[in-house]
């Protein structure tokens, strides 16, 4: 069936099947509309000009729900540190943006409707180049991507940081040495995640592994929790990974083990079961590069939120001692001043070296890793 998007008209959007509505207010003028893409892809981008805050319009396109109480929702939480910042700003969203052809669809209607700067808060890849390519008079940037044009950039955290950080106190509280990973897809993202995490705990206990299961979703309760028992039942006392909601701190809570998420603080679903978490804090970037924008100052580029800037390691949990938060705490301090785990010697999964001795991982071949290390089972 042919699924159609209507006019945004003031602050809803309807899509099918299900109501999505748009905060702040729509761009159009009244009178004729003019075609707000480009009539050739390849044609020169033009200067970004200043725009003034009350005749700015910024669109985001979110992968979940903003009330995911994960992903989305750190996203959300960033948004509204730009209305709070740019009161006259007009903004909008949809949710649950699709990974196909309705996500173009989306973007284009973002640009149709005027917007000024549009947010990707996942990757969508060609969806989104493919509309940027067209609309070079407003700038994109996409979560997670790869690509950088003359009006699309990426942006992206370095959560490996804090993931390593966390494995250090996961590799001192274990007792059984085994470790699970709740795992969505095998992608760079999730390999980063995980493999961070089981480097940090070999860093001071040499004899942990880490049993992975992909559920192949970002946000999927049920299969979490099925996983998660599965990982449980096997031996692992800590687990950990990268899904937008609970549903894994629960099952540590309910088995008496422990356990680390992602996204936002989340101890109130675990208490007992949780140490810490990866935490995500997109405001500053959101508001920096807005201002950009409507100065006319902005420029494409890749940017990486680093350690302290945009993601960190949550504040510990009751049950963690404070010896092991100390030792841990440690390294972090070594991060911020400038230091790097990510050093070789650094083995795969078939104990063939990938990183040899004396070669330290940069974030960029971090943010691009896509196989496991030594030690892990399940990912790569």
């Amino acid at each position: 069936m042919t699924r159609t998007f209507p006019v945004l008209h003031k602050n809803a959007l309807l899509l099918p099947g299900r109501r999505r509505f748009l905060k702040g207010a729509s761009a159009l003028a009244a009178g004729k509309l003019l075609d707000p893409f480009a009539a050739n892809a390849a044609a020169p981008v033009a200067t970004l000009l200043p725009v003034r805050e009350e005749d700015a319009l910024v669109a985001f396109g979110h992968t979940g729900p903003i009330t995911d109480g994960g992903w989305s929702t750190a996203h959300d939480r960033g948004v509204q540190a730009v209305q709070k910042a740019f009161p006259k700003l007009h903004t909008v969203y949809v949710e649950s943006v699709p990974y196909s052809a309705d996500a173009t669809r989306i973007f284009r209607q973002f640009v149709a409707e005027g917007a000024n700067m549009v947010f990707g808060t996942s990757n969508y890849g060609d969806f989104i180049k493919d509309v940027a390519d067209r609309a070079p008079n407003v700038a994109f940037l996409e979560c997670d991507g790869t690509s950088v044009t003359g009006n699309l950039g990426w942006y992206y955290i370095t959560h490996w940081y804090p993931s390593y950080i966390i494995g250090i106190a996961a590799g001192l509280l274990t007792k059984t040495n085994k470790l699970g990973y709740v795992g969505t897809f095998p992608i760079p993202s999730v390999f980063a995640s995980a493999n961070a995490t089981l480097l940090g705990a070999q860093s001071v206990n040499p004899a942990c592994t880490m049993q992975a299961v992909s559920i192949n979703s970002w946000f999927d309760p049920q299969a979490a929790t099925q996983a998660a028992s599965a990982l449980a039942d096997s031996g692992c006392d800590f687990l950990c990974g990268i899904t937008d909601e609970p549903a894994y701190l629960r099952v540590a809570e309910s088995r008496g083990l422990k356990a680390a998420m992602w996204n936002l603080d989340m101890r109130r679903f675990g208490p007992n079961a949780y140490v810490s978490g990866v935490v995500l804090d997109f405001a500053s970037f959101y508001v920096e590069q807005i201002r950009a924008r409507l100065n006319g100052t902005w420029k494409a580029a890749g940017n990486f939120l680093t350690l302290a800037h945009g993601v960190d390691r949550d504040a510990w949990g009751q049950t963690v001692p404070e010896n092991i938060r100390t030792q841990a705490d440690a390294m972090r301090d070594r991060i911020l001043a400038g230091y790097s785990p990510f050093q070789g010697p650094i083995r795969d999964n078939n104990g063939t070296i990938r990183i040899p001795a004396g070669t330290t991982m940069d974030d960029m071949a971090i943010y691009q890793w896509d196989w496991g290390v030594q030690g892990m089972t399940g990912l790569g």
